[in-house]
């Protein structure tokens, strides 16, 4: 992927291991999905923190603590190892090569930005959602961060994770390779992509879509950046 990888280092997941193996994510023996250049830990589907998305880890200088009801935490205190800066991205047999985008959820758009801001992390563009929400959209490396909320604020409630969107090779073979639990790829909001969403079951509790890559000039399939 032609983006480089950025602040996001893990992002942390209440499901079973066992559970997105099933879905033909290559599962490392500790855990952990590597996607792109991004750990998805699988904590279990009995963390006592609930399902879902629980958090993430951040390659960034800002103080501890979590980012506007986000539980965080801040890798930029210990180096990266080597190996991990050198290791290329892991080969999933359903044919997933990045994360797109990670979806977060909040009831005041504008305060959820500023707290962002604290880490580092500055709105690129904001976009008109229908229904009286509305998306901004920042930049996390090789993937975006999508945070989602009314127009006006409504309530005092911290943001949440919500939702991935994940890049394919080839959007027909994954749907061909997870028949049945795939719905049918269709027209994406973004220009010559085309998305699908996972119907995972009950074991995955992250509700999952994947997208075609970008094509790049020539129309062969690149990065996003």
């Amino acid at each position: 992927m032609g983006t480089s990888r950025g602040p996001l280092v893990e992002i942390e997941v209440g499901d079973d291991p066992i559970a997105w193996a099933s879905l033909d994510f290559a599962v490392g023996d500790d855990g952990v999905a590597r996607i792109g250049h991004v750990d998805v830990r699988l904590a279990g589907a009995h963390d006592e923190r609930g399902r879902g998305i629980l958090g993430w880890t951040l390659d960034a200088s800002a103080p501890a603590g979590d980012v506007d009801g986000l539980p965080t935490a801040y890798a930029a205190a210990r180096p990266r190892a080597a190996d991990r800066e050198a290791a290329p991205p892991v080969a999933h047999p359903n044919g997933v090569i990045g994360i797109d985008h990670l979806v977060v959820m909040t009831p005041d758009l504008d305060r959820t930005t500023e707290a962002l801001g604290t880490v580092g992390l500055e709105a690129r563009r904001t976009r008109e959602a229908g229904g009286g929400r509305r998306q901004r959209f920042f930049r996390l490396g090789e993937v975006i961060l999508e945070v989602v909320g009314p127009a006006q604020p409504a309530g005092e409630g911290p943001a949440s994770f919500w939702g991935l969107a994940l890049t394919v090779a080839d959007i027909d073979a994954t749907a061909a390779h997870l028949a049945g639990r795939l719905g049918e790829p269709k027209a994406a909001v973004q220009a010559d992509r085309r998305i699908a969403t996972l119907r995972p079951g009950n074991d995955v509790s992250v509700p999952i879509a994947v997208m075609s890559a970008t094509p790049a000039p020539g129309g062969r399939a690149g990065s996003d950046g």
